[in-house]
């Protein structure tokens, strides 16, 4: 298809990748109620630790970074399926729909990088117990953190790189926001080249992350033999959170990808469906796997429930 006679010139892009669904009110409904979960349990993470001078480590640090992460994946792309589904707006400008773009494949990139780190974090605590804080600090945590949010921006420049100089031909998108492949398929050029550009990429990080935190863990259940039995306990109870953690978000990305492999088609609903999931699903996790697993804000919950009790 010749880009140059048939492109035209693209202000908003009209969101259709909900024409087709059945109960749109109620699925709205559904994911709004997520949405609000997701948004409320994180941002109580984030307040327990900021304002709790016992939680000021390393370790909560990086539980309070994953929470802005979690928050950043499901806002970047969420309002606007709800619009869509619950108030019919289903139209969104080129711009917005570009840095909804670049929000959501961010927060996805972080969320590998996020687990990394806390995959050594652990690490770390458990083959140098007595030297933790001096090779973690707070500062350090927090400087190491920022790195990997300005490395995953420079990783992530490269959709909209792509994607802005490109010309278009359709203005409607046929997923249900605004990420990499739903812009790309608006353009007049062939998508395959684009698609396997970014392919490799993020199948470099996917990887990459994943191999470092299995060898995190293979090298902690070396270690952790030279524990003695409480800090054993103490230990696999934090692993196991982030263990949870690390499945719900790295098994359905590997699992679309090997039905991918395997010629498994999707259809546009099944990819809408498990896109969805993959955004919401860990997202609405993480919190309270760290509320209920941590020792220390289960421990204040408990204890504000307990005084609200009290007062009435």
């Amino acid at each position: 298809m010749s880009s140059q006679n048939s492109s035209i010139k693209v202000t908003e892009f009209i969101i259709g990748g909900f024409d087709t669904t059945e109960k749109p009110v109620v699925v709205g409904v559904v994911i709004m109620i997520i949405y609000v979960l997701v948004v409320l349990a994180n941002v109580v993470n984030i307040l327990f630790i900021i304002y709790d001078q016992r939680l000021h480590k390393p370790m909560y640090l990086l539980i309070c970074n994953l929470a802005v992460v979690d928050i950043l994946y499901t806002s970047s792309a969420t309002p606007t399926m709800i619009g869509v589904l619950l108030a019919g707006v289903n139209t969104i400008s080129y711009g917005a729909c570009v840095l909804q773009m670049f929000a959501f494949h961010l927060a996805g990139v972080m969320e590998l990088f996020a687990l990394s780190i806390m995959a050594f974090d652990r690490l770390v605590a458990i083959s140098y117990p007595f030297q933790y804080h001096s090779y973690l600090s707070n500062v350090r945590t927090v400087v190491f953190t920022f790195i990997l949010w300005i490395i995953a921006c420079g990783f992530v420049a490269v959709m909209p790189a792509n994607v802005i100089p490109l010309p278009h031909c359709y203005s409607k998108l046929k997923y249900t926001f605004c990420d990499y492949a739903a812009i790309m398929r608006t353009t007049c050029v062939d998508p395959n080249y684009y698609f396997s550009q970014i392919g490799i990429i993020y199948f470099f990080l996917l990887f990459f992350t994943f191999i470092f935190i299995c060898l995190s863990y293979l090298c902690m259940i070396f270690f952790v033999k030279l524990l003695s039995n409480d800090d054993k306990r103490k230990m696999s109870s934090t692993c196991l959170s982030h263990l949870i953690v690390v499945i719900c978000y790295y098994c359905p990305s590997f699992i679309l990808i090997v039905l991918t492999r395997i010629g498994v088609v999707l259809t546009l609903e099944e990819r809408h469906g498990l896109l969805i999931g993959v955004m919401l699903g860990p997202s609405l996790v993480n919190p309270f796997v760290y509320c209920f697993r941590t020792k220390e804000i289960k421990y204040k919950i408990f204890k504000i429930f307990k005084k609200v009790k009290t007062s009435q």
